[in-house]
């Protein structure tokens, strides 16, 4: 277990499609120290809209109250859409070990997204665990992708 897991302040939503991983992934965390913050749902309605629990969970990284973020819907698909709505969130739809941590370490990833009935409970705790432990390398090559992205944020017609 790294030794800040327990200060990294991690955020959590789901909808209906990943409420049943979001309990999963939520319990884990939890047993491995980390401090998570749920942004619901908090019971499963199938007639909920991600949306609702995801803008507010990317907000909150945006802001930086919270360091990273776990989105989960469905597919994943439109918690990563809505999330990168947010300026400041790097949100990506992640399915395999490698791009959880290389997404971070790359691309200063804040939110990471699961799709809730494709990806398995085991793998999706590889999957956060491996985005959680990771840290951005500060490459100047990489910073300077991270620049233009945010130039684009603040002016979105030039």
């Amino acid at each position: 277990m790294p030794e800040n897991t327990e200060k990294m302040k991690t955020g959590i939503a789901a909808d209906h499609g990943g409420f049943v991983l979001k309990q999963i992934i939520k319990d884990y965390l939890i047993s491995l120290g980390y401090e998570i913050t749920d942004f619901g749902a908090y019971e499963l309605d199938n007639l909920d809209d991600y949306p609702d629990f995801i803008i507010p969970l990317a907000r909150a990284v945006a802001s930086g109250e919270i360091e990273k973020g776990i989105a989960i819907c469905g597919s994943g698909v439109g918690a990563a859409i809505v999330s990168n709505k947010i300026a400041g969130v790097r949100a990506s739809l992640i399915t395999d070990h490698f791009s959880a941590h290389q997404g971070v370490e790359d691309d200063a990833m804040n939110l990471i997204c699961l799709g809730g009935r494709i990806t398995g409970f085991a793998v999706a705790k590889e999957l956060v665990k491996s985005f959680l432990e990771a840290n951005y390398s500060g490459g100047e090559k990489y910073q300077r992708r991270l620049d233009k992205i945010a130039k684009l944020e603040n002016n979105p017609d030039k």
